[in-house]
């Protein structure tokens, strides 16, 4: 156990469980997570590592007992009509039958339709007349000769779900843990280990969950195949459905107009449609108009009378092309169905989450650490589902006036589920707010930018945000625009304001000083712009949207070394140690690197692809070329960090570079710079570490040959000039 699960074991005592202890008993039973958990959380709600084992081999018994195989069902009937009564776990769903004025439930598994249910069992659990609830049930078996009447009685009914919530004491709880402490918390909660994940990545995450916690969200997410995109709305919450294909009827959805019967949207928090994309799929024209019309304003109509609802909806599918196919050729939902594909539609999505940012699940990105009981954090989503946390958007922040009031609607969804998420008790700090509402901000944008890929009729609006009461504006972009800055807006139908030559040059440039905080966005602050006679911009208005600034491109046009900042968004791409510090290392002799993560193989890998940058910019003379290492040991026993670094300085010596490195044992060592002969001192948040898992190992793999290919961390530069 690490600080954190010992923390968590403490703090919400009888609401977590050992992640990995649902692959431990679920064996060949295809029952949700959440089913799991919740047997877990009752048995297994420990450290104790005896009470653990004896738990799951407890829950393992009660499924062996009780949870229905369909291969099985013949049996167990025959068990319940021998024995006094049987305790089953299976999906139950209820019908009312009018001609019996009487409630009857099916059990999916076991095949036995028509059993009595009293109304105060229908009434105290709505969802079991839609699509079924997974329960622990007691059948007992009565024999009678009616032909409409099942010999089966259901004693006892109970869904698989906590009986209560207390808020107040979660919220309490919440506030022992730190902003990223409880981010890895419900990361883990997931079944995700978050060590695996960038932040940018567990936002993502984050945001699927807000169709649970906040009224009619609507979000899209299209991406490659096994990135995860359904697991929360199919494993998650028993709040939720997932519709596999994608398609469904007016009837199931919204409302059966010969019976009266409510859909979906009036029994679940969320409905989900899994393999929306594709554009072959034909959906009839009458579900995608009821379906615009409730997303805009959460009522619908199919007959007389007007029905209003508040589950939420998701669509994710799958890509069938690559983000730069897309973003150069059609839009990044062009894979929708052609109904779908409409501006009308796309305009009430609040949010667009790029899944070909998500890595493909492998098997070491699943926890084994402590979370959640899954239940207990579907209940509190829910208990906050009619609280209002719209204002936390203006406690410290305003938004763009030029904004619409459809790109405000999902900018505000989006911050105030995520603050009920991250923040509960509303207790977040400005530069926590301004992190949230930027990433509400892009997701947002995303949608409005293909709607003016696809649409004249659109008006461009600044997706920018400053401080309350006033500063300089902080203009938003996409990832995409970052990485395309050339080509992003190249197929609008929207005129865009000015040349595409200026376009491309106002893309190149960099954003005005940040007054709130760290940059989040791409960025580059030169110190001396007031000495190269660079004019202010005015404060009180938003820059345009190309002001996003492209970070390789300003990087390589550096032609002389400048003092200034940089910082680089997750994921973004166009980076290399030749376009960060090759100007710097012009003629150096000296150079040292102070960096306390040189211990693996791709850290180490990392000091000889600078080494290399080095060499190309180094003047080899007379005069020595010195290149020195510190850094910490590693901890582990079997490390080979010392074979690595002797390796290198093999490798380089015959060349003229003399590489040497100290192992600081004394544990003090945190900072870290790269100096440059008493010349420059470049203070680096995330050391040479700056780059997301790629296969370096892989001959063929693009990113192993071109570091500006490679996707980053989120990560820091500062250049200093000294001496």
């Amino acid at each position: 156990m690490d600080d954190l699960d010992k923390k968590l074991n403490d703090v919400f005592t009888g609401y977590v469980v050992r992640k990995d202890l649902v692959k431990l008993v679920k064996g060949n039973a295809a029952v949700p997570s959440y089913v799991l958990e919740f047997l877990l959380g009752q048995n297994c709600a420990t450290d104790d590592e005896e009470r653990i084992e004896e738990g799951v081999e407890r829950v393992r018994s009660i499924l062996a007992k009780h949870y229905v195989q369909r291969a099985e069902a013949g049996a167990i009937r025959s068990d319940i009509k021998q024995s006094e009564y049987k305790r089953i776990i299976d999906k139950v769903s209820v019908s009312l039958n009018e001609k019996r004025d009487a409630y009857e439930a099916t059990f999916e598994n076991l095949g036995v339709s028509k059993v009595l249910v009293s109304a105060d069992t229908v009434k105290k659990n709505r969802r079991l007349l839609v699509s079924g609830v997974w329960c622990i049930a007691d059948l007992a078996y009565e024999p009678n000769e009616a032909r409409d009447e099942s010999p089966y009685i259901l004693m006892k009914l109970k869904p698989i779900q906590m009986s209560r919530f207390d808020f107040e004491g979660y919220v309490e709880r919440r506030s022992h843990f730190t902003e990223d402490e409880w981010i890895d918390v419900l990361i883990r909660s997931i079944g995700l280990d978050p060590s695996q994940l960038g932040r940018r990545a567990k936002l993502f995450q984050l945001t699927r969950l807000v169709t649970y916690c906040e009224r009619n969200y609507n979000l899209v997410e299209l991406g490659p195949k096994g990135t995860g995109k359904s697991h929360v709305f199919s494993e998650f919450s028993p709040h939720g459905i997932l519709i596999s294909g994608g398609e469904v009827t007016p009837a199931k959805l919204f409302v059966n107009n010969s019976t009266g019967k409510i859909g979906l949207v009036g029994y679940w928090d969320c409905v989900a449609f899994d393999e929306f994309a594709g554009k072959s799929k034909k959906p009839k024209a009458d579900i995608v108009d009821i379906m615009k019309n409730y997303m805009a304003n959460k009522s619908f109509s199919r007959g007389i009378e007007q029905v209003t609802a508040e589950a939420s909806m998701a669509f994710v599918g799958n890509t069938s092309h690559d983000v730069s196919y897309m973003i150069n050729k059609t839009d990044l939902l062009e894979g929708l169905p052609a109904v779908y594909h409409d501006p009308a539609f796309i305009d009430r999505l609040h949010a667009y989450i790029p899944g070909w940012e998500m890595d493909i699940i492998r098997g070491d990105m699943f926890c084994s650490d402590f979370g959640f009981i899954v239940d207990y954090l579907a209940e509190a989503l829910r208990a906050m589902r009619p609280m209002d946390y719209s204002g936390e958007v203006d406690r410290f922040f305003e938004l763009s006036p030029s904004i619409s009031t459809r790109d405000r609607d999902g900018v505000v969804k989006t911050c105030a589920g995520l603050m009920k998420i991250l923040f509960p008790g509303r207790d977040e700090t400005a530069e926590e707010a301004a992190e949230i509402i930027e990433f509400a901000l892009e997701v947002r944008k995303r949608v409005k930018d293909t709607l003016i890929r696809i649409d004249e009729t659109f008006e461009r609006v600044d997706f920018a945000y400053r401080p309350k009461g006033g500063g300089a504006w902080k203009q938003v972009a996409t990832l995409e625009e970052l990485d395309y800055p050339t080509t992003y807006h190249s197929l609008d139908k929207v005129p865009w304001e000015g040349s595409e030559t200026a376009m491309e040059e106002t893309m190149a440039g960099a954003f005005a000083d940040d007054p709130v905080g760290p940059p989040r966005t791409s960025e580059v602050i030169a110190d001396n712009k007031a000495q190269d006679g660079e004019a202010a911009q005015p404060a009180d208005a938003p820059n345009s949207a190309a002001d996003a600034v492209s970070a390789s491109a300003v990087v390589s046009k550096k032609s002389e070394p400048k003092a200034g900042h940089l910082a680089l968004r997750e994921n973004q791409r166009g980076v290399s140690y030749e376009k960060l510090f090759g100007a710097y290392l012009d003629g150096a002799h000296d150079v040292e690197i102070i960096d306390p993560y040189v211990r693996t193989f791709h850290q180490c890998r990392n000091v000889m692809e600078l080494l290399e940058v080095a060499m190309r910019h180094f003047k080899f003379d007379s005069t020595a070329i010195n290149v020195h290492l510190t850094t910490a040991p590693d901890e582990y026993s079997d490390s080979k960090q010392e074979e690595y670094l002797q390796r290198i300085q093999e490798s380089v010596a015959p060349l003229g570079l003399n590489f040497t490195w100290r192992i600081d044992r004394s544990g003090t060592l945190h900072a870290r710079h790269l100096k440059i002969d008493d010349k420059w001192d470049i203070l680096l948040d995330r050391g040479l570490d700056i780059w997301q898992r790629f296969d370096s190992n892989d001959a063929f793999s693009i990113e192993g040959r071109m570091p500006e290919m490679r996707r980053v961390k989120a990560f820091e530069i500062t250049y200093m000039k000294v001496g």
